[in-house]
């Protein structure tokens, strides 16, 4: 099942990682050793952001026409609810 939310959850972790990544290059100007772990962490939040935009294709599910359905469980629960 594919959520609005996790696609949110990507574009902030894309968001935090550009952030660590304008406070790297703050801190690398004033020489703190310290700036580099920063880096890491920006690469970690691009990383992890990037994983959570795939989730969509990598999880899809084919309908009956051969199309990726982004939204499975809700065509699924209308349809239970329709034979009820």
């Amino acid at each position: 099942m594919v959520k609005v939310l996790k696609l949110q959850k990507a574009v902030v972790a894309i968001v935090l990682g550009i952030l660590a990544l304008i406070a790297y290059k703050v801190m690398s100007i004033n020489r703190m050793d310290s700036s580099i772990y920063l880096l890491e962490a920006a690469g970690l939040l691009f990383v992890i952001g990037a994983l959570m935009f795939l989730y969509p294709i990598l999880f899809g599910k084919k309908d009956k026409e051969g199309n990726v359905e982004l939204d499975p469980e809700e065509k699924v629960a209308e349809e239970t609810e329709g034979l009820s």
